[in-house]
């Protein structure tokens, strides 16, 4: 069965349809990447899969049943108050409330849980910091620490990698590889057709889903002006270029290859646009 299964499943916020009527599934054990321009709904179907959001009408099931699997989700760190009053350690120890009362102890399973977050992505030398003393990268690392301190089944990242400087990028990337290769299924919404073009699974979006499956037969020349437009995609031979000016790069940070990939030219485009 897949890890994850929509049915005509759609999201709005009062009348703007965040995410209209999809029906999809996501390969169990398997890096699926949501792509999609800004706005186009990635992080609205990734609060839906974690059960933060509900679908308008029709379903998403986890797990097999709904709900049935352990969630963990990761939100970007531009979402995240980073001037909390709170140490680096509070927020990784934080993914184990959920496992007990409001006044419960955390045991010595929890504690140590909470430690080997904190060494797998690099953080305890920070323990005793706040987070308005952390870089971007520092942040990120600890939030994705505090996703794989929930012990989940299913990881869900939101644009894990966008902005970070090199040695977070790798860390994090190295990570959801190791969780891939730990029977995990990874779900991770980007911005970047590179990033995308290496994972197992694609969903490609635009407020619904464009184009789901292997990414040879997702990202398609045709698919990506469906879900961009021709005004943010430039085709050159065989090569498509992304000008998205709500992710632009950054100097020192990271950059996964060049925002382009190559695709083979479409059959039944005579103009060779791919």
């Amino acid at each position: 069965m897949p890890a994850i299964q929509a049915t005509e499943a759609e999201f709005r916020y009062g009348t703007h349809v965040a995410l209209g009527a999809a029906t999809f599934s996501i390969p169990r054990g398997a890096i699926t990447a949501l792509i999609g321009p800004n706005g186009s709904g990635k992080s609205t179907l990734l609060s839906g899969m974690a059960g933060l959001d509900e679908p308008v009408s029709g379903e998403i099931i986890v797990g097999g049943t709904e709900r049935e699997a352990r969630v963990a989700f990761v939100l970007q760190m531009t979402k995240v108050n980073d001037s909390l009053p709170i140490t680096v350690r509070e927020v990784v120890t934080m993914a184990r409330y959920p496992n007990h009362s409001l006044l419960g102890r955390l045991s010595d399973v929890d504690r140590d849980v909470v430690d080997a977050a904190m060494d797998r992505m690099d953080v305890t030398d920070l323990a005793t910091r706040h987070l308005s003393e952390l870089s971007g990268g520092q942040r990120q690392r600890v939030f994705v620490a505090q996703g794989l301190a929930q012990e989940h089944d299913i990881l869900l990242l939101d644009e894990p990698l966008t902005g970070l400087d090199l040695p977070s990028a790798m860390a994090i990337d190295a990570v959801i590889h190791e969780e891939q290769a730990a029977g995990r299924t990874i779900v991770m919404s980007t911005h970047d057709l590179a990033e995308a073009q290496v994972a197992d699974h694609v969903l490609l979006l635009a407020n619904r889903v464009v184009a789901s499956g292997p990414p040879s037969e997702v990202l398609t020349g045709a698919n990506l002006k469906e879900a961009y437009g021709p005004s943010l995609l430039h085709v050159d031979g065989d090569k498509v270029f992304l000008d998205d000016p709500a992710h632009k790069p950054v100097d020192a940070r990271h950059v996964h290859q060049d925002r382009s990939i190559h695709v083979e030219p479409d059959p039944n485009d005579r103009h060779g646009d791919g």
